[in-house]
C-alpha cells in the first residue's frame, strides 16, 4: 500500500471520527492499516467499546450487521457490501420454527457467521472461541446449532449430556481442507504441529495437534516452543502469525485456503468508504432489536 494512501486514510479517519476493524482473513495490507485486528468475537467487543462514532468493518456482511445490531447509534461502513459469507445464508428459518415445535425445551444457538434474520430467531449467538463454554452453561438439553455442522459436531463431542440437532451448513474454505492434504503437508514438513479450526471436517480434526478459533491458533503458536506449524484455516491468518513469530515457520496444507469475499476488501475500498461514508449498514429497527437478544446473551454469558 503506497504511503500516500495510508496517510490519506489516516487523515480521513480523523475527519470522520472513525475506527477501522479488520478480520484476520482480509488482505495483509488491510490488516496493516486497521486499528484492531481479530476474530469475530474480539471485533464485536471492539465495536461496542470504541468511542469513535464511525466503524469501518473490514470483514464480511454478517460482521458489519452484528456491529450495527449492537451499536445503532454508530455509523457502520463496509468497504465492500458484496463481501458475504455463504455459510451465513445456509440457515433455514422455517426449520428453526419446526425444531422449536418438536422440542419444547430446545435452545437455538446460532453461530456468529449468520444473518441478522437468523440471529433474530435464535436464543444465543456463539463464536468458535466461546461456543463450548456457552452451550455448556445452557440449561436446555436440546441444542439446535445453526448453520455450521462441523463446529456443532466438534462441540457436541465435548458435551455428551446435550442432545444436538445439526444443520448441514459449512464453510467452503475449511471443508476444502482434506485429511489427505494435511497428511501430505505433514510428510513434507516432519515434526510440524497441525493447528486446525473447528469448522474443518472431523477427519481433519482427528489428526490435529490443536483445535481452536483463529485467535486460539495464533495464541497456541505464539506460546509454543515448537518452530513449525501446519495451519488449517484461511491463509490471511499468516500475517498475524508471522508478525508475532518471526522465528517460526508456518505452512498451508497445499490447498487454496482462500476466502474470495474477505479478499475483496482493499485499502482503496477502505479509503473510498471513508470519503463517501458508504456503503453503510442499515437494518430495520424491529429486526435489529430481535437480533440484539442473541448477541447480548453471548456477551453476558462470555463475561
Amino acid at each position: 500500500m503506497p504511503d500516500t494512501e495510508e496517510h490519506e486514510i489516516a487523515s480521513l479517519k480523523r475527519r470522520r471520527n472513525a475506527v477501522i476493524l479488520a478480520h484476520y482473513y482480509v488482505h495483509e495490507e488491510v490488516q496493516a492499516l486497521a486499528d484492531h485486528i481479530g476474530d469475530s468475537y474480539y471485533l464485536s467487543k471492539m465495536a461496542n467499546e470504541t468511542d469513535e462514532r464511525t466503524i469501518v468493518f473490514c470483514g464480511v456482511k454478517f460482521m458489519g450487521e452484528s456491529a450495527k445490531i449492537m451499536n445503532p447509534q454508530k455509523t457502520v461502513l463496509m468497504p465492500d457490501m458484496t463481501a458475504d459469507c455463504p455459510m451465513a445464508k445456509m440457515a433455514d428459518l422455517d426449520r428453526i420454527d419446526e425444531v422449536r415445535a418438536m422440542y419444547g425445551d430446545v435452545s437455538v444457538v446460532c453461530y456468529m457467521n449468520s444473518t441478522a434474520q437468523t440471529k433474530a430467531k435464535s436464543d444465543v449467538c456463539v463464536t468458535s472461541s466461546n461456543a463450548l463454554s456457552i452451550i455448556k452453561k445452557l440449561p436446555n438439553r436440546h441444542i439446535y446449532f445453526v448453520p455450521d455442522e462441523n463446529l456443532a459436531r466438534y462441540v457436541a463431542g465435548h458435551l455428551p449430556e446435550k442432545h444436538f440437532i445439526f444443520h448441514d451448513g459449512f464453510c467452503h474454505v475449511h471443508t476444502s481442507i482434506t485429511k489427505e492434504n494435511v497428511e501430505r503437508a505433514k510428510a513434507a514438513q516432519p515434526g510440524a504441529l497441525v493447528l486446525a479450526h473447528p469448522e474443518c471436517k472431523a477427519d481433519v480434526l482427528e489428526i490435529a495437534d490443536y483445535i481452536g478459533s483463529t485467535s486460539g491458533i495464533i495464541d497456541f503458536a505464539t506460546k509454543s516452543d515448537e518452530l513449525k506449524f501446519i495451519i488449517c484455516t484461511e491463509a490471511g491468518v499468516f500475517y498475524e502469525l508471522m508478525k508475532k513469530n518471526p522465528n517460526k515457520n508456518f505452512y498451508t496444507v497445499g490447498h487454496r485456503q482462500y476466502c474470495p469475499s474477505m479478499k475483496s476488501i482493499t485499502p482503496g475500498k477502505v479509503k473510498a468508504c471513508l470519503e463517501n461514508m458508504r456503503p453503510e449498514v442499515v437494518l430495520e429497527e424491529s429486526l435489529r432489536v430481535e437480533a440484539l437478544r442473541a448477541l447480548e446473551a453471548m456477551h453476558e454469558m462470555t463475561e
